[in-house]
């Protein structure tokens, strides 16, 4: 049995988050967050980056204005204005991950479904599907904005499940973060994690919270 084999066992959906699991992007919130603060003369407090992970893009605006009242925005003001600081940067810079699109589209020829459930914001996620030319493989996208909480919180992954029609048991889940691991699990989902760069420091601990660990799609080849 090889790897695909192995983690597509008793799967009927795949699950996927988007950033630093099936694109190359983690690079633009850091470039995003050096001109934020550069413009506004801010401080990144301690812990800032641990406190944001698995947060939806709202959350995520949320805890900047508690952080940072004398920005001026308001939580609606700010979420455009990162949109806009990180759409072209999203639709003509971000790559889909090695072996990406030779992996989806080895599931969709064998008629497993697929899904995204993404802590991004709506606009930002379309338009880079569309840049990347692979929204056509997923039968359902949703963004953490749409529930009440963001991962770990298994909200997001039950919401595409449900879309998808598929049990939670029968999803295999893709993160490369571990409250996006930990998501899946309490979906109660089995999960792979894989290897990005902007997360090398949780390795081991990405690999033992998961029950798959990935370098890259490449590993996984096909079933034939």
């Amino acid at each position: 049995m090889n790897k695909y084999e192995e983690i597509m066992k008793n799967t009927d959906a795949v699950l996927f988050d988007m950033d630093g699991t099936l694109i190359d992007s983690m690079w633009v919130w850091a470039t995003v967050d050096e001109e934020f603060y550069e413009r506004y003369g801010l401080t990144e407090p301690d812990d800032f980056y641990e406190q944001m992970e698995g947060k939806s893009f709202t959350e995520v605006a949320k805890l900047y204005l508690d952080a940072f009242p004398e920005i001026p925005f308001t939580l609606e003001e700010l979420q455009q204005e990162w949109t806009r600081m990180a759409y072209e940067k999203y639709t003509t810079e971000v790559p889909l991950k090695e072996g990406v699109r030779e992996f989806i589209t080895s599931l969709k020829e064998r008629n497993v479904k697929l899904g995204i459930g993404t802590s991004n914001g709506r606009e930002l996620v379309d338009a880079t599907l569309q840049a990347l030319d692979i929204e056509q493989y997923f039968d359902s996208v949703h963004t953490s904005c749409e529930v009440e909480t963001g991962k770990p919180s298994p909200d997001i992954y039950l919401l595409v499940a449900e879309d998808l029609g598929v049990d939670p048991s029968r999803c295999l889940v893709f993160e490369d973060v571990p409250n996006g691991i930990l998501a899946g699990k309490n979906a109660g989902m089995r999960t792979c994690a894989v290897y990005d760069q902007y997360s090398r420091d949780q390795e081991d601990k990405k690999k033992e919270m998961a029950d798959y660990y990935i370098d890259s799609y490449m590993e996984l080849g096909s079933a034939e």
